[in-house]
């Protein structure tokens, strides 16, 4: 056989060759949790399109839901000693929402580790909003089943800050942080501009900046508007020292 034929038989058995999964260790840092079973994880990063003997992550995903529930629940109530039940569930819904739990499995780069069927990962299921918030509940169900509910409440309360409530603190949500800021200023109501959409319409993307006058804008990106505009806003409340930044924080 000539190496004329070898080579393009050699680049085929390249192209063919199976992705390379990223280390989990470095997932492990970024969630801040090192788990002693890892088909747990392993699980709760499988989608039912990829799922086989271990499983999907849909089991996973509902426990975690609910260890959530508790864990910001309790830090609100502890956080807050003098909030009324109304202002509890206002608060709680804020944390908890789908959003939320779509940014922080953003915010952890849950996508490069997720196991996928190919019509998921061709459809752009790595940055797929739902599957995100999903895969982020049943991570946090493996850490309860893993470690308990102490382990499970630490990354819950470092990754959706329940615990860093306060009397003067009207809400975690990043637009309505912005808009109380601009407001005290004595500024207009932000405003949020779409700069790029990209990707299909079943998974798309969205880059969107959030604006106030007289201070540079915060640009975000995410499955849906209303999540790139949450990141937008929390991107420039950053920069401006207003909110914290959990990554940053995490790697002290």
């Amino acid at each position: 056989m000539d190496a004329g034929a070898e080579a393009p038989r050699s680049a085929s058995r390249a192209r063919r060759a199976p992705r390379r999964r990223p280390d989990l260790s470095l997932l492990e840092e970024r969630i801040g949790h090192r788990f002693a079973d890892h088909g747990l994880l392993t699980r709760a990063l499988t989608h039912v399109s990829a799922a086989s003997g271990a499983g999907s992550y849909q089991r996973l995903e509902f426990l975690g839901d609910r260890v959530l529930g508790l864990a910001v629940a309790d830090g609100l109530y502890a956080a807050l000693p003098r909030a009324d039940e109304g202002d509890l569930s206002r608060r709680l819904s804020g944390l908890v929402r789908r959003e939320s739990c779509a940014a922080v499995a953003a915010a952890w780069d849950v996508g490069t580790h997720l196991h996928l069927g190919g019509g998921e990962v061709h459809g752009g299921g790595r940055h797929n909003a739902a599957i995100l918030a999903d895969v982020c509940e049943a991570i946090l169900g493996a850490i309860f089943l893993d470690a308990g509910y102490a382990a499970a409440k630490a990354v819950i309360d470092r990754a959706f800050a329940a615990g860093d409530q306060t009397e003067g603190t009207r809400s975690r949500d990043p637009k309505s942080a912005l808009q109380e800021w601009a407001q005290g200023k004595g500024w207009p109501t932000p405003t949020y501009a779409v700069v790029e959409r990209a990707g299909p319409d079943h998974a798309p993307s969205f880059r969107i900046e959030a604006r106030v006058a007289g201070v540079e804008p915060g640009l975000g990106v995410g499955g849906s508007k209303r999540l790139a505009e949450q990141e937008a806003a929390r991107a420039l409340l950053i920069r401006e020292g207003l909110w914290a930044d959990d990554a940053a924080a995490a790697q002290e």
